[in-house]
């Protein structure tokens, strides 16, 4: 379990936080061409082999690398705007069902004596999680609807702003979790409703207020599913 975590935890600093959008354009241009393909192949390689922090692992860390680049051609590939989120979540789904399935065979052999404990990497896996990965989720899922009410507001407000909002609020949500304040989590939703009424009362659009519940409760669904994920592996271990 705990080498899965690891495994997914490279896979979530590769693929979402040390993912510059630049790469992304460029892969998409040029597709096997783009030299950022290569390098987002190798970082996944290095990433798996660093944080596991054993010898043995490294032809597994290899085959993680050469997996996960040739999904990514595939992905590349087929995928058109019109189903880019489909692409997406099975581009997702292929590396996860990848990282299961190594987890499963490799055995463990440390050589490095002084590791972080397993509760670390599951709290740093968890908290990871809901930031930018689960924003990037959520805006490709909700991305099919695209009220025009939402950009016309868009000059009032600060950059990137609801985006950083997003992944406080569900580190607020993974932490009240951890500490058993529920109660917490239902004050949070309602001071996010108040502080969003008055910008949708403003608006008077039906798709905007939908728009945004929807990114709400999938980004709460998502944060507490996390900290109840993250509260059963501590007792685990």
């Amino acid at each position: 379990m705990i080498i899965f975590i690891k495994l997914l935890l490279a896979h979530l600093l590769g693929d979402f936080i040390w993912r510059p959008n630049s790469w992304v354009i460029d892969k998409e241009n040029k597709k096997y061409k783009s030299i950022y393909l290569y390098l987002h192949i190798l970082l996944h390689g290095v990433l798996a082999t660093v944080l596991v922090g054993e010898i043995y692992f490294i032809p597994y860390a290899i085959l993680i690398a050469v997996t996960h680049g040739i999904i990514d051609l595939i992905k590349l590939n087929f995928q058109k705007p019109e189903n880019k989120r489909t692409w997406f979540v099975v581009d997702q789904i292929a590396h996860l069902l990848i990282l299961i399935g190594i987890a499963l065979l490799y055995h463990r052999n440390s050589i490095i004596p002084f590791l972080p404990s397993n509760e670390f990497w599951i709290l740093t896996t968890g908290f990871i999680l809901v930031t930018k990965p689960t924003s990037i989720f959520i805006k490709t899922i909700i991305s099919i609807w695209s009220p025009e009410s939402q950009n016309s507001h868009q000059d009032n407000s600060l950059a990137n702003a609801g985006n950083y909002i997003g992944i406080l609020e569900r580190l607020f949500v993974v932490c009240f979790i951890l500490t058993g304040h529920f109660e917490a989590i239902g004050f949070l939703l309602v001071a996010k409703s108040i502080f969003r009424f008055g910008d949708l009362q403003e608006a008077k659009d039906r798709k905007l207020t939908e728009y945004v519940m929807i990114g709400t409760l999938i980004s709460f669904g998502i944060s507490i599913l996390t900290g109840l994920a993250i509260q059963a592996l501590l007792q685990l271990c």
